[in-house]
């Protein structure tokens, strides 16, 4: 970049990718210098250039506008934010060895069966199992190749396309809360401390980067370790149950007893939105037994079959 170089907004607009109109925008909100005035123009420098390119690089990490003006804040009062951004580039950077791929559409139908099937190829780009390749219709980015493979190997197992993606769904939902307590718990009780100012300091937030580093493996270490664990412990009592001559025993619930049930995590987004996430549980559990009753009813009019006596609106 030219130190010395000089532009009219137009051209720096072209230069950094940005519209005149967000050039303006970030000037009103304090997130760009003022231009230096001669006489009728505005005269725009490198620094307006390479500010508007932080910004745009900020913005493509997940920033808001208002966490983006603080971090600039803090560059021009001399904190740093070379040590902020080298945190977000490690939170942001890949937490598995395993590498993108693509499959064409004829690789993705035979390893499928050989029969198309664009409503599986639709829900699979839905779930993010495959990505459009822009300007390439008969070719898919694959994000996870070995999550496709499992699923090619559980179809040629014979379980339905329609099954297996069920089955992701429940499990990312059980997925997802796991890596929100592991990042609750890590923050607790090591990240606090380098948080506790609004961006951190410089050094701060070098030594947390340094600390995501080391502890990125930790989450799916513990993942594997606690799945082959609870593996050992159920494969074979499930196997034992079903190879049983005797037909396997309906466990003893108490009515009272509590008992988990995963939701897709959109329905509980929506509820959480709906009534606050302090009110989501109990709001899901009387809509539950609404429903149970509702159909408790509805089974009781359909045995009378209308009969006298029977309040049908009820």
């Amino acid at each position: 970049m030219d130190e010395r170089a000089e532009y009219r907004i137009e051209d720096l607009a072209q230069h950094s990718g940005a519209t005149v109109r967000t050039i303006r925008a970030y000037q009103d909100r304090g997130l760009l210098p003022k231009p230096e005035r001669r006489g009728r123009s505005n005269v725009y420098g490198a620094a307006h250039l390479a500010r508007l390119r932080q910004i745009a690089d900020l913005l493509e990490r997940g920033y808001t506008l208002a966490s983006i003006k603080e971090l600039l804040e803090a560059w021009d009062a001399g904190r740093g934010l070379g040590g902020v951004l080298g945190l977000v580039a490690e939170v942001n950077g890949p937490w598995t060895d395993e590498e993108a791929d693509r499959i064409t559409r004829a690789e993705l139908d035979a390893a499928f069966g050989g029969t198309p099937d664009d409503g599986a190829v639709e829900e699979a780009i839905e779930l993010g199992v495959l990505e459009r390749v822009p300007g390439r219709e008969d070719e898919f980015l694959v994000p996870s190749p070995q999550e496709l493979a499992v699923a090619a190997e559980l179809y040629a197992a014979g379980v339905p396309l329609p099954a297996i993606a069920g089955h992701l769904r429940e499990l990312r939902v059980e997925v997802e809360h796991i890596a929100h307590r592991f990042l609750e718990f890590t923050t607790e009780h090591v990240f606090a401390r380098y948080l506790e100012h609004r961006p951190p300091t410089d050094a701060d937030a070098a030594e947390a980067a340094t600390l995501v580093r080391r502890l990125r493996p930790l989450a799916q270490q513990t993942v594997d370790a606690e799945l082959a664990r609870a593996m050992r412990t159920f494969a074979p009592r499930h196997l034992q149950r079903h190879l049983s001559a005797d037909p396997p025993a309906q466990p003893s619930v108490r009515d009272d007893e509590p008992r988990a049930v995963a939701l897709p995590a959109a329905t509980i987004r929506a509820v959480q939105q709906l009534v606050g996430p302090e009110n989501a549980p109990a709001f899901i559990a009387a809509a539950a037994e609404r429903e149970v009753r509702a159909r408790t009813l509805d089974a009781l009019a359909a045995r009378h079959g209308g009969a006298p006596g029977v309040d049908q609106s009820a």
